[in-house]
């Protein structure tokens, strides 16, 4: 990867494109590290807000002029997900280190090209996803490498609320992304195929609810539950261990990470027993996600190291998605991961 052209040290000075909903998260944290350069959205109330919530940033309503602006070293991209491979593919071209939400693209040889792109240009391309930055889930990768669960047996996820409701893609490519990138990363893996049934209630062809089954190498397997069609809101993980099992409950005011050390013995070959010893709350430090994230983003431009989320790892996502997707439109039936 090239050097950059900034000094050693220095803070690189970056332009949030989409001044949305989650724009504003990222906006937030990037003027709190010192890297808010420019705000660009086509939407004047949105410009107008950014103004007065950041007056000395400067604000533009046109991509290209922020792309061509000298002062802007990298671009975070806040934008609806159909625009994430146009605006990443033209940040790269305009020689810009990249951050861009999840998914990477909607299309798996668009993500490809993505990521020829970055490697061509000798550019910084992040993805973001970000319960890979969460506390929470660092601890509990430590403990699966550790073996403090032993052989993993299964992992299901549920991401269930009453909302947000997108228009552009379904629930599986709004909400899943952040369950496989979890899944993937704890496993160390990829599956080799993937079931997924779903239904639309609110919109023609675009799903409300999917259940996903991963099958991976060996007896481990995973299912993922999404819906934006639920009456309350949960994002809980479930890890099962051969030694204990871990939940994660990121909806939880406290205790989000608790481990139990129970599971069933066999008694002398003759009997299932229920073993429940102990139940532990897991502390750890309590930093926000997405101000780790991007943190993290502005060190790999510095440093011009490899992100944790690369663009290899979120075209790993977009291959589980693609095979998830293929397996919907077939009614379930279960796909290969390509």
């Amino acid at each position: 990867m090239a050097r950059s052209s900034k000094k050693a040290g220095e803070t690189p000075g970056v332009a949030l494109i989409g001044f949305g909903y989650w724009g504003r998260n990222l906006a937030r944290n990037l003027h709190q590290l010192g890297a808010l350069r420019v705000v660009c959205d086509n939407r004047p109330r949105a410009l107008r807000e950014a103004r007065a919530a950041y007056p000395g940033v400067a604000a533009a309503g046109r991509v290209a002029a922020v792309l061509a602006d000298q002062r802007v070293s990298a671009v975070a991209i806040a934008a609806p997900a159909v625009e994430h491979h146009r605006l990443t593919r033209e940040a790269l071209l305009a020689g810009k280190d990249v951050f861009v939400e999840k998914p990477l693209s909607l299309e798996l040889a668009q993500a490809r090209e993505l990521v020829e792109l970055a490697r061509a240009r000798r550019r910084v391309l992040m993805v973001g996803h970000l319960l890979e930055y969460h506390p929470a889930i660092l601890k509990l990768k430590q403990l699966v490498d550790a073996g403090e669960l032993g052989e993993l047996h299964h992992i299901y996820s549920n991401r269930l609320n009453l909302g947000k409701v997108r228009r552009e893609e379904n629930i599986l490519w709004s909400f899943a992304p952040h369950d496989i990138s979890v899944i993937l990363r704890l496993l160390g893996r990829m599956p080799t195929s993937a079931a997924t049934t779903g239904q639309h209630y609110l919109q023609h062809q675009i799903a409300d609810v999917t259940m996903t089954w991963l099958t991976f190498p060996g007896r481990t397997r995973a299912h993922i539950f999404v819906s934006w069609l639920h009456p309350y809101k949960e994002q809980r993980l479930v890890v099962v261990g051969s030694r204990r099992m871990a939940v994660f409950d990121d909806v939880a005011t406290e205790g989000k990470l608790k481990l139990y050390d129970q599971g069933i013995e066999w008694k002398q070959g003759e009997a299932p027993v229920i073993r429940r010893t102990a139940e532990a709350t897991l502390f750890f430090p309590e930093n926000e996600p997405l101000r780790e994230e991007l943190r993290h983003f502005l060190d790999c431009v510095r440093s011009r190291r490899t992100p944790r989320t690369d663009g290899r790892n979120g075209l790993r996502v977009l291959r589980v998605l693609d095979a998830c997707q293929r397996s919907l439109a077939a009614g379930g039936r279960p796909v290969k991961v390509q």
